[in-house]
């Protein structure tokens, strides 16, 4: 499904060990025989034993560059050179919150109204449902995606081609039950952000895409990142991906469209333009100050993380945070996050068998934690 990468309590436990292990002994030991760049291309060339290939950017201050690992199609020669296209999946949620915020900021929509205000008749409960809960996942709003065939982070076989609508999603959402009341607690939920692409629709008159594409990706140059649709190639140069089946077999899963993904999940990006995007809106260059503090404003998620308004926080565990999203869709695992003095580290997984998370906290403990 189109999600933020969300591994099981005990890979993450394990996970996370790892990481303070790096910031407590390897601080201590590799570092003084490796510098950092080349701890972190390290970090790259080991995701090729469970990748196809893998791309790593780390920008300034202190040690920045690109790594990679594997090849763009896999089974290739040539390695990546670090511009290629990838599906970001759940990082478009982030897009998708802070046009909101910027309509906000414009007076056009109130975080604490009902959604029933801009959607009339639209979600069931709605007059209890307020826009910040659709935003920070405590709607208890069903996951349309956990339903059989409705998840792109699955094969699918020929039905990966389909055409979905906005409505069909919902209307998938809402034959069940939502999981609990309004406020009384946080489940990441996708349906939530094909609400709020409605609410942008239905607020601006307009696609959502062109909204944002207005808003925010003319605005900063973000000329590698787009929206799909229902046409389902990525834009060359593009990290390919595969997958395998049960069976054995494997399959390319590139080619697919994510109309199922819609404003949860659908956008098309780079390393570059990711980090830009995050650059700017984290520098507090997309929205106010009080929008921004809004959208850092979380609720517990577990292990680490928190999340706020279309955005996360992760907490190292050499101390300090940082801020920005995953991305998890067949073939794809992305993580771009930023530190407040403007470092960031964004990672894309291919054709991995999981969801990447042990790699991303080796990552962050070379980017982040060794001294």
């Amino acid at each position: 499904m189109s999600t933020t990468p969300r591994p099981s309590r005990a890979p993450r436990v394990i996970a996370m060990l790892l990481v303070i292990a790096v910031a407590a002994t390897t601080a201590l030991t590799v570092s003084m025989t490796l510098a950092r760049k080349q701890t972190l291309a390290a970090v790259a060339v080991s995701t090729a034993a469970s990748t196809s290939s893998s791309l790593l950017a780390v920008s300034e201050p202190g040690p920045s560059g690109s790594w990679t690992s594997g090849s763009p199609p896999p089974g290739g020669a040539a390695r990546p050179s670090g511009a290629e296209h990838f599906r970001i999946g759940s990082i478009t949620k982030t897009f998708v919150a802070t046009t909101i915020l910027q309509l906000v900021d414009d007076g056009r929509i109130d975080l604490d109204a009902p959604i029933e205000t801009y959607l009339t008749g639209v979600v069931p409960n709605g007059t209890n449902i307020t826009v910040r809960q659709i935003l920070n996942h405590t709607s208890g709003l069903y996951d349309y995606m956990k339903g059989e065939g409705w998840s792109t982070n699955r094969w699918r076989g020929g039905e990966r081609f389909t055409t979905y609508s906005p409505d069909q999603l919902l209307s998938e959402a809402f034959r069940h039950e939502p999981y609990f009341a309004p406020g009384a607690d946080f489940r990441y939920s996708n349906t939530n952000y094909i609400v709020a692409g409605k609410l942008i629709e239905t607020v601006t008159g307009q696609p959502y895409s062109t909204v944002i594409e207005q808003r925010i990706l003319r605005p900063l140059n973000l000329t590698d990142t787009s929206f799909p649709g229902s046409e389902p190639s990525i834009p060359e140069p593009a990290i390919h991906a595969s997958t395998t089946l049960e069976d054995g077999k494997t399959v390319g899963v590139t080619e697919q469209n994510v109309s199922l993904d819609w404003a949860a999940g659908e956008m098309i990006s780079t390393t570059r333009d990711l980090q830009a995007f995050f650059d700017a809106l984290l520098g507090g260059v997309l929205i106010s100050k009080d929008s921004l503090a809004q959208m850092r404003t979380t609720v517990p998620m577990g292990m680490g993380f928190h999340y706020g308004l279309g955005l996360e926080r992760f907490d190292l565990p050499c101390g300090g945070q940082l801020w920005g999203h995953g991305g998890q869709l067949l073939g794809y695992v992305t993580y771009a996050y930023r530190r407040d003095d403007g470092r960031s580290l964004t990672m894309l997984l291919a054709s991995g068998k999981d969801d990447g998370f042990v790699s991303f906290a080796a990552a962050t403990g070379a980017a982040y934690c060794l001294t």
